[in-house]
């Protein structure tokens, strides 16, 4: 991704020349087992969006049997193959506890679609195999006989998302109006009540590869935004140019399924 310089920001609350002050610390959960689709790219588009406003950014990669470092400010999750879900079923319930607590404490979280699943209740697999999920998300998933595949479109309060979604995991949300958005194109969650994915506080699941992040900039910096202001108070960060960002988001948009 190619990036252009940023632009000059002025009546900000949030100076360039003060970024020295701001740090962040960006923690990937099992990036070997969970990073089917290119997920990774999610880390990426948060580091570099961060580093060019002049914000010190640190990157933890958490694996099986590592500890989730407390100064977290964003933790994200990719998504993996059941057999990857099984390798850290029994890890990620030993870090539910901490999950559950830095959730409470305000902490961004991206989780995509294996790591969406058990972020919620359970996800039975097709053949009938149960993994417990951790339950931060009030949601469950059955695996279903139709796989979901192709360029997917929703709205959200930040703007049109557009992302690639590739599962056969049907996810019912206890409460619809939990949606991270509405669908436009695409299945969703479960293919039939047009919600995607799902948002409690700062916790946000979804469906969606691409990886996401890149080729929308407003979700991204929202969850920037979010993380800096539980740090450091209400923050507004300056714009940056995204027409190559936005010009992917069109091309994807454009595609048939």
């Amino acid at each position: 991704m190619e990036h252009k310089s940023a632009s000059p920001i002025q009546n900000s609350r949030f100076k360039i020349q003060d970024s020295n002050a701001y740090h962040l610390t960006i923690v990937h959960l099992y990036p070997r087992e969970m990073n089917i689709y290119g997920d990774t790219g999610n880390r990426l588009v948060l580091q570099k969006r961060a580093e060019w406003r002049g914000i010190d950014v640190q990157v933890k990669l958490v694996g099986v049997g590592d500890p989730i470092p407390s100064e977290a400010d964003i933790i994200i999750g990719g998504g993996g193959q059941d057999a990857g879900q099984g390798k850290i079923q029994d890890d990620l319930q030993a870090k539910a506890e901490q999950l559950t607590k830095m959730a409470e404490d305000g902490v961004v979280m991206l989780m995509i679609c294996g790591m969406y699943q058990l972020f919620g209740r359970r996800f039975v697999t097709h053949e009938g195999e149960e993994i417990k999920g951790i339950g931060i998300l009030p949601l469950e998933t059955i695996g279903g006989d139709q796989r979901m595949i192709g360029n997917t479109v929703y709205e959200t309060p930040y703007g049109e998302v557009v992302g690639y979604e590739n599962h056969s995991g049907v996810t019912t949300l206890d409460d619809s109006t939990l949606a991270f958005g509405t669908v436009t194109q695409g299945d969703g969650n479960n293919g039939q009540d047009k919600t995607e994915g799902c948002r409690v506080e700062n916790i946000f699941g979804t469906y969606s590869h691409g990886p996401v992040l890149v080729k929308n900039p407003a979700f991204a910096d929202e969850l920037l935004r979010l993380a800096l202001s539980r740090r450091y108070d209400e923050v507004e960060l300056p714009p940056l140019d995204a027409q190559t960002e936005l010009a992917a988001q069109h091309i994807a948009k454009s595609r048939p399924r």
